[in-house]
Order: structure tokens, then C-alpha cells, then sequence
């Protein structure tokens, strides 16, 4: 029988006892979305192809522990986001934010100004990204792009990734508060950009 055509389950048995042709057939149907995923965070397609090896080797290392819990994708995936913030604590020296830089705003009554409070930015945004209008989602991943790198690498961890500030915390090796502080200027930074795309497209 093809290894093509075998069950993921029975692919995990077989390259978690070292089946390496197994284990080609498992991870050959994600390695888009490792990719895609890890560039997002490094920015960089010679890191990313790099951060991806290191990833392959953790995931075929670790395939013993995996208990299929979540999905085989799931498990893979995460390990593929530890890499990339590996690689870029590596090569990138932190630069903290002041903290009077991302203080939200608030009135002499103490109402808060900040123009996405009570915002569900994590279904925003996820929605944005599965939305059919691509050219939309061209201008979200353009709004990335142009983020500094500290508030980019939170924004995708938590509003599309799904990542718990304190998560992100301890993989950025920051302060939770820290962590809030860039999101809230990235979700800014983001949410200025597309509302200016679609008030330019209002006849």
C-alpha cells in the first residue's frame, strides 16, 4: 500500500518509530501552511527556510511524545511558531518600547479614548484573513509588513494565532504588560490602515 494513501494516525505510528518515509508523506501536505506561518514572524525567506529545518528536526525528534490530542497539523504548527521565535530571538536584539509610547488614552472623566476598545479583535481578524476579498487581505498582510517587528510578532501570536499574552510573554521573554502595550499599538497601527483602504474605496 502507497504511504499516500495510509491514515495520518498510521503515518505517525510509522515515522514516530523511524520511518523517515513516513514522516515525508506527514509533514508534506503542511509544509505551506509551516511556511507561511513562520514568514510571517520572520519576514524572511532564507531565515524561514533555515527556522523550518530546525522545526522538521524538533517534530521528528518529538514524534514519539505526540499523543494525538489535537491534530497532527496542531502540534506540528506550534512547533514550527517555537522556531521561528527562536531563530529571530537569535538574530534580532530587543529594543523595549516605552511604556508612555502605548498608555491608552483616556478623557478628565476617565473614560477611555482608545478608538478599538471592546473590540473582538481576535474574530476581526480572524475573519479578515478568511475573507474572500483578497484584495483586503493584501492590505492586512501590507498593514503587517509595515509594523515594527516587535509589535508585528504580538499582533500575529495573539489576534491570529490565538497565543495567550502570557504565552507570548514567555516566548518573548517580556513582561505580560509589555506584550499588551504592543498589541494595542499594532492593533492601532493595523485597524488606521484598513479603515483608510476602505474609506478610499467609498464613492
Amino acid at each position: 500500500m502507497s504511504l499516500d494513501s495510509l491514515p495520518e494516525t498510521d503515518l505517525v505510528r510509522l515515522a514516530a518509530r523511524g520511518d523517515g518515509d513516513a514522516f515525508g508523506a506527514l509533514v508534506q501536505p503542511h509544509l505551506s501552511l509551516f511556511f507561511n506561518g513562520m514568514f510571517r514572524i520572520l519576514g524572511d525567506s532564507n531565515d524561514t527556510q533555515d527556522a523550518l529545518q530546525d522545526a522538521l528536526i524538533a517534530i521528528y525528534r518529538d514524534l514519539p511524545a505526540f499523543q494525538g490530542r489535537s491534530r497532527f497539523s496542531t502540534w506540528a504548527y506550534r512547533i514550527c511558531i517555537n522556531a521561528a521565535l527562536m531563530l529571530r530571538r537569535s538574530k534580532v536584539r530587543r529594543k523595549e518600547d516605552t511604556i508612555t509610547d502605548h498608555q491608552a488614552r483616556y478623557d478628565a472623566s476617565g473614560h477611555n479614548l482608545d478608538p478599538l476598545a471592546g473590540l473582538d479583535w481576535s474574530v476581526e481578524a480572524e475573519a479578515l484573513v478568511a475573507a474572500e476579498n483578497q484584495e483586503l487581505r493584501a492590505r492586512l498582510m501590507e498593514a503587517l509588513d509595515e509594523l515594527p517587528d516587535a509589535q508585528r510578532v504580538v499582533f500575529i501570536l495573539r489576534d491570529l494565532e490565538d497565543w495567550s499574552s502570557e504565552q507570548i510573554a514567555k516566548h518573548l521573554a517580556v513582561a505580560p504588560d509589555t506584550v499588551r502595550q504592543r498589541l494595542h499599538r499594532a492593533r492601532l497601527s493595523i485597524q488606521g490602515k484598513l479603515r483608510a483602504y476602505v474609506a478610499g474605496r467609498k464613492p
